[in-house]
């Protein structure tokens, strides 16, 4: 079988930035590494923003816990450049076994988010098809306008610049796991902590964490780039926002939250708590001066925050302090989250 998951870098820059397609001097901000959103010159001095990402169904959370995170991955994303989403498109290929009543269910979460968060849905395509199948159903479309001179991207990012993070770590890989097994975690740590592990759902959006960020102020007067962390976590969402912006950086992993139900559900999947999925963190670079009146912002919201390290100039390199080590950070590969959570399925893990 081949790997899941995002493809490696080296494979998607061979074969996807390699071939883009007719160039466009409109295209401001294209595909690349850590890029979460792509920007567009629109009239005047506005641009559109615009992300794209998986929807998908995933059986064991049922139909509305699906749509939630769906729509909040890309809502998620799309708030990294400062400004709220607006606009939703999505494109549904449904398995024929799917019934009326469960699309409706799966529809309704999604409208429900779209109003919560200001979002209009102006177009898709939604059928059944034979050969679709869950998990993922289709893709969506998100989008919003912003000045031109206002957003921000994960290019952005200047030496100097500290990095802050939201939440902690594994945030996706606490919330999904717990709900896919949660016979084997409640057997290993208990039914008040299978509670509070559920409840981590709750935290999957970074809408919130990135909008408190940018109302401190954007590029030089505050947050000069954001990354939600996906696939690969803390330290694949750090190598991404370097790369893109051709900058270095220091990163102590001492500095860097780890809840107890996180890091207790990594141990059980033999995960490491830095590198797995965690939509749900946000990691920002802002001005120095700036750090602690974001981290205010954001604890009027309730999200907790943390300063885990700065960024330096490339030829500096990218490190991680570990146990008063520094080590390279390492390229991201595969995420080990997908061979741990086949490794369960396979074994019968409930």
């Amino acid at each position: 079988m081949s790997e899941i998951g995002k493809f490696p870098i080296d494979l998607i820059e061979r074969t996807v930035y390699a071939h883009l397609g007719a160039k466009n001097q409109a295209v401001l901000v294209g595909p690349g590494h850590g890029r979460d959103n792509t920007v567009i010159q629109a009239n005047g001095d506005q641009v559109l923003i615009a992300t794209a990402d998986p929807l998908s169904v995933i059986p064991a959370l049922g139909f509305r816990d699906s749509a939630y995170i769906s729509i909040h991955l890309l809502a998620s994303d799309l708030a990294t450049c400062g400004f709220p989403p607006r606009f939703f498109m999505a494109n549904l290929n449904l398995p024929p076994h799917m019934k009326n009543e469960e699309f409706e269910e799966y529809w309704n979460c999604i409208d429900e988010e779209c109003k919560k968060l200001g979002v209009a849905i102006v177009g898709g395509h939604t059928g059944r098809y034979v050969g679709s199948d869950y998990t993922v159903v289709g893709g969506g479309v998100m989008m919003t306008f912003a000045p031109k001179d206002q957003y921000v991207d994960s290019t952005m990012s200047k030496p100097g610049d500290a990095v802050l993070m939201t939440k902690g770590t594994a945030i996706a890989t606490t919330a999904i796991l717990t709900r896919v097994f949660p016979q084997t975690i409640e057997n290993a740590f208990g039914t008040a902590f299978l509670k509070k592990a559920h409840a981590y759902l709750e935290k999957f959006s970074v809408v919130e964490d990135a909008l408190a960020v940018a109302s401190v102020g954007r590029r030089e007067k505050g947050v000069t780039a954001m990354h939600d962390v996906t696939e690969g976590g803390l330290t694949g969402a750090l190598y991404e926002l370097t790369e893109a912006s051709g900058v270095g950086v220091e990163v102590d992993l001492s500095k860097v939250p780890v809840t107890k139900e996180a890091k207790q559900i990594c141990e059980l999947f033999n995960l490491s708590p830095y590198s797995t999925l965690s939509e749900g963190t946000l990691i920002a670079t802002v001005k120095p001066k700036k750090a602690d009146e974001t981290q205010q912002a954001l604890k009027e919201k309730g999200i907790e925050s943390a300063v885990i390290g700065k960024i330096i100039s490339q030829k500096e390199g990218r490190w991680i302090k570990t146990e008063g080590k520094k080590k390279p950070l390492e390229k991201p590969t595969v995420d080990p989250y997908w061979a741990a959570y086949w490794k369960a399925t396979q074994e019968g893990w409930k």
